[in-house]
């Protein structure tokens, strides 16, 4: 049995301007690397400026950067923000631009939204069955009116730490058994 750490990536899943991803991605890493139980990661879909799916012959250099990212990582926590009761189309698109990158790796979910971005997760959900990435249970949701000031200053209630700590639990254990698929 190896020893070595699995590499986790967490997913920023939105490329507007005035987002608020990486303060709940940089929360997430925090968090996570107080474990030691692996290497994380925040990989942010706007640094690859990827093309819209459809309008490009695939020869852009995002779009390689983009498969060897994910093919370099063991695990996934997506950072989900809901729009229009789903994902955003900046996630859509980056998740289309990769198949076997994505499979047989594990992924947990932490949203935000109006409703605790729960639909957008459920929707994340069924696209990631698709692609053969296992979804673990516990999903913390935040809420743009209690954890956010302002609707643009993450301030996380202290009940979610429990929560993230939980999920990467999943996240930990079940790639590492999906590790053994690849």
């Amino acid at each position: 049995m190896t020893t070595e750490k699995l590499n986790v990536g967490i997913i920023l899943g939105s490329t507007r301007d005035g987002r608020v991803s990486p303060q709940v991605g940089a929360w997430i890493k925090e968090i996570a690397e107080q474990r030691g139980d692996a290497n994380y990661e925040i990989v942010d879909i706007a640094d690859y400026q990827l093309p819209f799916l459809g309008t490009t012959d695939g020869t852009e250099p995002g779009i390689a950067a983009w498969n060897e990212k994910l093919n370099s990582l063991d695990g996934f926590v997506f950072i989900v923000q809901e729009y229009n009761h789903s994902i955003t189309g900046a996630l859509k698109n980056a998740i289309d631009f990769a198949r076997e990158a994505w499979n047989n790796k594990a992924a947990g979910i932490v949203s935000y939204g109006s409703t605790g971005g729960a639909r957008a997760a459920e929707h994340l959900r069924g696209i990631m069955g698709e692609l053969l990435i296992a979804d673990v249970r516990v999903h913390p949701t935040l809420s743009l009116f209690t954890d956010f000031e302002n609707f643009t200053t993450f301030k996380p209630a202290d009940i979610h730490h429990d929560n993230v700590n939980a999920m990467l639990d999943q996240v930990i254990a079940w790639s590492g058994a999906l590790k053994t698929l690849r």
